[in-house]
């Protein structure tokens, strides 16, 4: 319970929505955000399609406002412009589409493992474990046990 606030026996402390448990505390508004794919704009947009007051905890939203959340999510694609979905020109489809959760991982896998199979230079990059944009690797993600600038060993011959 969080700072003397009671709550009804039906509030959900983890809420189940697109497979990602959602605090059940948070307002609606940053909740959905804990979903993959889904960012504050994204956020916004699910909110005000689906007429849910973003303010309320999402632990007391009702079976059938979690279940229209759970529409507007899956059919987000279809309502918004181009400009605002996270997968453009797919090198698949060529479509514009609008990935969440572990789709969005696999769509993220499949396109590195597009990259390493045709050798160019940023599949050569991730293969190797390097930097993929143009970082610098002088001083910078650097790995292995070497640590610093070491000393030179003296020989105990000299003496």
């Amino acid at each position: 319970m969080a700072d003397d606030e009671e709550y009804e026996e039906d509030f959900q402390y983890i809420v189940r929505l697109m497979n990602t448990d959602i605090d059940g505390e948070k307002p609606v508004l940053y909740a959905l955000r804990q979903i993959k794919g889904v960012g504050t704009r994204v956020a916004e947009t699910i909110v005000k399609s689906s007429h849910v007051d973003p303010v309320i905890k999402i632990g007391k939203l009702d079976e059938e406002e979690i279940d229209k959340l759970q529409d507007h999510i899956k059919s987000f694609s279809e309502e918004v412009p181009d400009w605002i979905k996270n997968r453009k020109r797919d090198p698949v489809t060529g479509k514009n589409d609008h990935f969440f959760g572990p789709e969005l991982d696999n769509a993220h896998r499949e396109d590195i493992n597009r990259l390493k199979k045709i050798s160019c230079y940023r599949g050569i990059r991730h293969e190797t474990g390097h930097k993929v944009r143009g970082q610098r690797t002088r001083s910078n993600g650097r790995t292995g046990m070497e640590l610093g600038v070491q000393k030179k060993k003296i020989s105990r011959q000299a003496e």
